[in-house]
């Protein structure tokens, strides 16, 4: 359950959805909803309406050095866009969850 939760993804387009019970999460790239949807519910305590998810590809980057140009890429991530039921809440900033 924690390897499929990574962290809490804190933006500010992410925290202006969390007025609506929206949140976003960084999740492991091969789990899927039903994985995301218990892992959450076990952690946090909540109940779930709906999960979006997204992957994102990772970036090429490259950077000078003494032995010349050194190019990669980052890692491929994955979005989890989790909808709360009305009246819940996740307490992002201190971990702990529950109903208001």
């Amino acid at each position: 359950m924690i390897e499929i939760i990574k962290r809490p993804i804190v933006t500010e387009k992410a925290m202006r959805n969390q007025e609506q019970g929206q949140y976003v999460f960084e999740v492991d790239p091969h789990s899927n909803k039903i994985q995301i949807k218990h892992a959450i519910e076990k952690m946090f305590e909540v109940n779930i309406i709906s999960i979006r998810t997204a992957r994102v590809k990772g970036k090429i980057k490259s950077r000078f050095t003494r032995r010349g140009i050194q190019r990669g890429k980052t890692a491929l991530k994955k979005k989890a866009f989790i909808t709360l039921k009305q009246g819940q809440s996740i307490d992002i900033v201190g971990g702990a969850a529950g109903a208001e």
